[in-house]
């Protein structure tokens, strides 16, 4: 786009144009006239703080130099005559254009000379901050991450009162142009990664970010997507992303979204639970290790099981007993495979259910069918309370990504067992091993297997056990 010019009528029909005014009723375009100059105003309605807005225009009316469309008048009026926090010259109609449509307000005035000014006194619509559903803690904060950045930044903020916090500002998108920040401690972030990825940010060639982090994610990381394992590790929780960012990580805050990504991350960066810190050490540890071998476990529980079943003829007396009496009409295999995507269906069912009726929805919902499928001789008893158990370990662990990587990996192990007997269990645990090492990170400048591979026990034993923070 051009520059804005010396001519006000050249500049006000080239933003007129721009902007298609009076074709979209929310673009406002306030004209006035104050000590016989022209002045108008841009903004969004429902961006603007009415307000504020409403006490700068009595203001403005009180002026009586607006400038004489020299070099220089712009900057000397901004000093003199505009009493608000955030305000800044502008002389290129892109920037101004973006400005409009991010909720500030553009201002000229015959006498300005080819700039406007931008006045920040925007509003964001958002929604009261709550602690996040799929991250709950039974002691500690409850407030979460909205879908305004700012509101986000501040909470951040209130956490840390350092000035080496610094929050590095990214617009990303040719079309929706979105606001995203990337926020480290100078001096604790390692300065190459911050440097490599705010360059990767400035670098992203997209239309725009339609999902929010989502869409941020796919923009960071392009290659494998049949790698089912998380690259990047999200919360919607300030304290959690707080404690991140004092360790030497970085997080990005995308507006429109509730989360932050936080980056860079490793498998075992998923170990910890924000809930595990709000209790002493020892108790923290506890729950920990307890969380981690129940959704561990689950990978393996059913592929074994049914590995055993197969090969009930050698088991020894003292574990016959899990070899099923009724094994159901439908074979075992095809028995684990439904109700691993019965559970799957009813999981979204339970997302597209009213809250008020979700509870009873899941349980009689999942009761019946159990019950239902067992009666009519369909399926085994013991298959159902197999993945009864399954599907409860996966609600240990609060990552959704890694929860559905392992059930990939369950019922890859699944399949190779029914085709391969005991081999594709060693098949299927060592494909896993293989994703989990090859997966890769963003920008791939730290191992997955951090801080295992390189070995680093004093951050590995940090991870594994609740460790007392100093």
């Amino acid at each position: 786009m051009p520059d804005l010019t010396f001519s006000f009528d050249e500049n006000i029909a080239l933003i007129d144009k721009t902007l298609n005014i009076g074709e979209s009723f929310d673009i406002i375009k306030r004209e006035m006239e104050i000590s016989s100059k022209r002045v108008v105003m841009y903004y969004i309605d429902g961006f603007v703080t009415a307000a504020i807005m409403q006490k700068l225009m009595m203001h403005l009316t009180t002026i009586k130099d607006f400038g004489s469309n020299q070099e220089g008048d712009l900057e000397k009026f901004i000093k003199t005559s505009v009493p608000a926090v955030e305000v800044d010259a502008c002389y290129s109609l892109d920037k101004i254009i973006t400005m409009i449509l991010s909720g500030c307000t553009a201002m000229l005035a015959d006498g300005f000379g080819n700039g406007a000014i931008i006045i920040d006194a925007r509003t964001y619509p958002a929604r009261v901050t709550e602690e996040p559903e799929n991250d709950k803690v039974m002691r500690g904060a409850r407030d979460g991450f909205v879908e305004t950045l700012l509101f986000n930044i501040a909470m951040v903020r209130r956490r840390i009162r350092n000035p080496d916090l610094i929050v590095e500002y990214h617009c990303i998108g040719e079309e929706s142009k979105t606001d995203v920040s990337l926020i480290y401690i100078k001096g604790k972030a390692d300065p190459v990664y911050v440097k490599q990825l705010s360059e990767k940010l400035d670098n992203i060639k997209t239309d725009a970010l339609p999902l929010g982090h989502q869409s941020l994610i796919e923009c960071l990381i392009k290659k494998k997507w049949y790698n089912p394992f998380p690259k990047v590790r999200c919360t919607e929780r300030p304290d959690a992303a707080c404690a991140s960012i004092l360790e030497g990580s970085v997080i990005i805050i995308c507006d429109t979204s509730p989360e932050a990504l936080i980056l860079p991350t490793s498998i075992f960066d998923f170990l910890q639970e924000t809930d595990d810190f709000y209790f002493p050490p020892f108790t923290g540890t506890y729950l920990r290790i307890v969380r981690q071998l129940v959704f561990i476990g689950s990978i393996f529980l059913t592929p074994i099981w049914y590995l055993l079943v197969l090969n009930a003829s050698i088991l020894p007396e003292w574990i016959s007993f899990i070899v099923p009496d009724n094994y159901g009409k439908i074979p075992l295999f095809a028995q684990l495979l439904i109700i691993e995507v019965v559970i799957s269906g009813l999981k979204l069912a339970s997302l597209n259910t009213p809250s008020v009726m979700s509870n009873s929805f899941s349980v009689v919902g999942g009761l019946l069918l159990g019950d239902f499928a067992v009666q009519i001789g369909w399926f085994s008893p013991d298959v159902i309370f197999y993945m009864a158990i399954e599907s409860i370990a996966g609600f240990t662990q609060s990552n959704y990504e890694l929860g559905y990587a392992f059930k990939f990996m369950r019922i890859m192990c699944l399949t190779l067992i029914a085709l391969f007997n005991y081999w594709g269990l060693i098949l299927g645990t060592i494909i896993t091993i293989l994703l989990i090492c090859t997966n890769e990170t963003v920008l791939g400048t730290k191992s997955y297997l951090f801080p295992l591979i390189p070995f680093d026990w004093k951050k590995l034993k940090s991870l594994l056990f609740r460790v007392k923070k100093k």
